[in-house]
């Protein structure tokens, strides 16, 4: 499993439009490629302004298999929406090395 993960600085008064556009626009999108497992948005209750997107892709054969140029066309729809309004700070590529079951 390859994980996408990405920190986001938004502005703190439009963290929850950055949150739901997002969704709307990026995981429906996403979602549409084989390959895509699932995605999660945490925000911390001490940052208004930070937001991580952490996203699971079965491989990372599949996770670069989107073509740029789709990438691209989602990436400005999404800056219709939402404007200069938040910046990509810091991105990394991780694996799951081990994953625990939880215990009963």
């Amino acid at each position: 499993m390859e994980i996408e993960w990405l920190k986001v600085r938004v502005a703190p008064e439009l963290r929850e439009q950055y949150v739901q556009k997002d969704a709307e626009i990026w995981t429906t999108f996403l979602s549409k490629y084989p390959g895509f497992l699932n995605k999660e948005v945490w925000i911390s209750p001490d940052n208004l302004a930070e937001v991580i997107l952490v996203i699971h892709w079965a491989s990372l054969d599949d996770w670069k298999a989107i073509p740029a140029v789709e990438l691209e066309r989602v990436e400005a729809q999404f800056k219709q929406a939402m404007g200069n309004t938040y910046t990509i700070v810091e991105s990394a590529r991780y694996q799951v090395r081990k994953q625990f079951p939880a215990q009963d």
